[in-house]
């Protein structure tokens, strides 16, 4: 199989740790209903960090690894998946930080005007003012709502929570990875 590109492949979670002695990984799963880590087939592994706005991601940016899933359970509220190839918890520790990643075509395309989180990840944000507030560094759901959390994507520093509901959320334009918002820098 072909190695896709990034722009080829939805973000499901990360690697946290090893889980016991077989190689199994602990993943920190992205979305509350992890239904799509724990029915996917095959993963990808990328060690590589997420790509920030107004930078394309190339072949060379792209070391990913392809994995069979042989189980996905949940444990203790996280998900553990065994791997073909992983057999051992020197193996699977050596995985902790990757992101993982599965083909975009497995999931339903969205309609015109709807988009999967994950592509809310590494938008710019800016308010009615056209003022920066910052990047989507995370997405995060409080049970009532969505919340963006923005900030400094090298630094992972979240300089404000937003929640994604209409009267803050203007405009989503996932083509020029841009989300217009009614709100000020210092709320």
């Amino acid at each position: 199989m072909n190695t896709p590109s990034l722009d080829d492949l939805i973000e499901l979670g990360a690697v946290q740790d090893a889980q016991g002695l077989q190689g199994q990984i602990k993943v920190r799963p992205h979305s509350s209903d992890p239904v799509a880590l724990l029915s996917s087939k095959e993963l990808w592994l990328s060690l590589i960090p997420r790509r920030s706005a107004g930078v394309a991601a190339s072949h060379e940016q792209a070391s990913l690894e392809l994995y069979k899933v042989k189980q996905a359970k949940m444990h203790s509220g996280t998900v553990v998946i065994a791997l073909d190839g992983i057999t051992d918890r020197d193996q699977a520790e050596a995985l902790k930080g990757a992101r993982i990643l599965v083909a975009r075509e497995v999931f339903p395309k969205a309609g015109s005007d709807s988009y999967y989180w994950v592509d809310l990840i590494g938008c710019k944000a800016i308010n009615l003012e056209g003022e920066s507030l910052g990047e989507v560094i995370d997405v995060n759901d409080n049970g009532a709502h969505g919340i963006i959390a923005l900030g400094d994507p090298e630094t992972k520093t979240v300089k404000q929570l937003v929640p994604f509901v209409k009267e803050a959320v203007q405009n989503v334009d996932i083509a020029n990875r841009l989300i217009t918002l009614d709100w000020q820098p210092d709320w």
